[in-house]
């Protein structure tokens, strides 16, 4: 199919169709058990709460609607996680479109990150990264209609606030982006002063603190237990002198490497690599802000404290990298002349899943071969030939006893780990190993 501004809507729909049936069918049918993360959630789900141990709620709660209404199929969390990557790209696209006036860029810009492995091969994983993609991507989409409206509209800074608010609480690390996009209005209004301070910026910060308030408590009353273990998992305290160099160093090195395929299909596209960089322009400044700050931020976080960054926490810092370098080298780009860019892009985006089936199928010692159904039904049997009572409840870590509470018929609620005080609660309960099964 030849891209014209006539199809162009076609060929989007087409391309995040075939991603999410790929990116749904391809775990569903190798993987033999869901991943770890997705246990985690659904563990969580079970006994929801404004928080828990690790995270924020919001990567628990989508799954357990899902649960709700589908049960313990596999399929439907691999769904669940390509509904979240294609709302994402959909807005990344709308984004991109309004930057260009001009859909077929609009669409390369989203063609591109498809060869970022964030949006690819982690993807059947559904984690808090995952969640954050669809609300980092629509406070990006409302936050630049702010930006570029010359009358401020209520809907979109109340829009901006509650979708910051659902990232936020999707994971901690979305502050990065607010932090980003605040600079930016902040540098406009009280340094360049070419824009006026409206009170309606307000109403974006209070509902965003409204939502946030029940988890702001839950905090509280849980000693911060969500901070400390952020801060535990970057190393923070543990850190010498020449962390505050090896871990920035590293962490550069990994991006570079992440963009890889990303900068070869981008050569595909654009093989002078002229820019088009002017500070005062309006809409490059705010696509720095949305694609470089917040990586820098990141970059600066580890250089000052000596903290480690996880390469994975990386994954919705780039969702609008592709709409930035189209920006740069658009004047470069001869959308009658993409014929290698769309075979380079086929060609990535068949090879992704072809060697998530080959990990998946080859290797045999992963989470995702872990036999969780059976073990399951072993142990409804050891229970029913002591028990009469119901199982719902489970006890022990979110892995081992997350898969009992997703695999039970019954789904009983986890209630974190083995202790003493739990089990003289219960009215019956077996343990088996290190997870500890019973009955209210």
């Amino acid at each position: 199919m030849s891209i014209n501004n006539k199809n162009i809507n076609n060929v989007f729909y087409i391309f995040v169709t075939a991603h999410l049936i790929f990116w749904t069918l391809i775990p569903s049918l190798t993987n033999h058990n869901l991943p770890l993360d997705t246990i985690e959630a659904l563990a969580w789900g079970s006994n929801l709460d404004w928080g828990f141990n690790k995270h924020p709620p919001m990567s628990a709660f989508f799954p357990e609607i899902f649960f709700q209404i589908f049960g313990s199929q596999d399929w439907v969390y691999y769904l669940l996680s390509q509904i979240f990557v294609i709302v994402s790209f959909y807005y990344v696209f709308k984004f991109s479109n309004e930057i260009f006036n001009n859909k077929i860029l609009g669409l390369i810009s989203v063609l591109l990150i498809e060869a970022i492995y964030f949006y690819n091969f982690t993807t059947p994983e559904f984690n808090v990264n995952v969640c954050q993609l669809p609300f980092w991507s629509l406070t990006v989409y409302y936050s630049w209609k702010i930006y570029c409206s010359k009358e401020i509209k209520f809907l979109d800074c109340f829009l901006v606030g509650l979708f910051a608010a659902f990232g936020f609480l999707s994971k901690y690390l979305f502050i990065y982006l607010l932090v980003s996009i605040d600079l930016l209005f902040i540098y406009l209004i009280f340094f360049k002063k070419n824009r006026k301070f409206d009170f309606k910026y307000l109403i974006t910060l209070e509902v965003f603190l409204v939502v946030l308030v029940p988890h702001f408590i839950w905090l509280f009353n849980n000693d911060f237990v969500t901070i400390t273990y952020g801060l535990a998992r970057t190393g923070i305290e543990q850190s010498s002198f020449i962390d505050h160099i090896k871990f920035p160093v590293i962490f550069f090195l990994k991006q570079v490497g992440i963009l890889i395929p990303f900068l070869i299909l981008s050569w595909l596209l654009v093989k002078k690599t002229k820019m088009n960089f002017k500070f005062q322009d309006k809409k490059l400044l705010f696509l720095l802000a949305i694609n470089i700050l917040p990586i820098v931020l990141i970059f600066f976080t580890s250089l000052i404290t000596g903290s480690k960054i996880r390469t994975m926490w990386m994954t919705p810092f780039y969702l609008f990298f592709g709409t930035l370098f189209v920006y740069l080298f658009q004047a470069q780009i001869n959308i009658k002349k993409l014929k290698p860019f769309m075979l380079g892009f086929i060609f990535f985006f068949f090879l992704s899943p072809g060697f998530y089936t080959f990990v998946s199928i080859s290797n045999e010692n992963k989470r995702t071969d872990y036999m969780g159904k059976e073990i399951a039904i072993k142990t409804q049997y050891a229970w029913d030939q002591q028990f009469e009572t119901k199982i719902n409840v489970v006890l022990g870590d979110e892995w081992t006893a997350g898969n009992l509470s997703y695999h039970l018929k019954s789904r009983p609620v986890w209630e974190g780990f083995v202790e003493r005080e739990k089990l003289d609660q219960l009215k019956d309960y077996m343990c088996l190993d290190s997870v500890c099964i019973g009955s209210r």
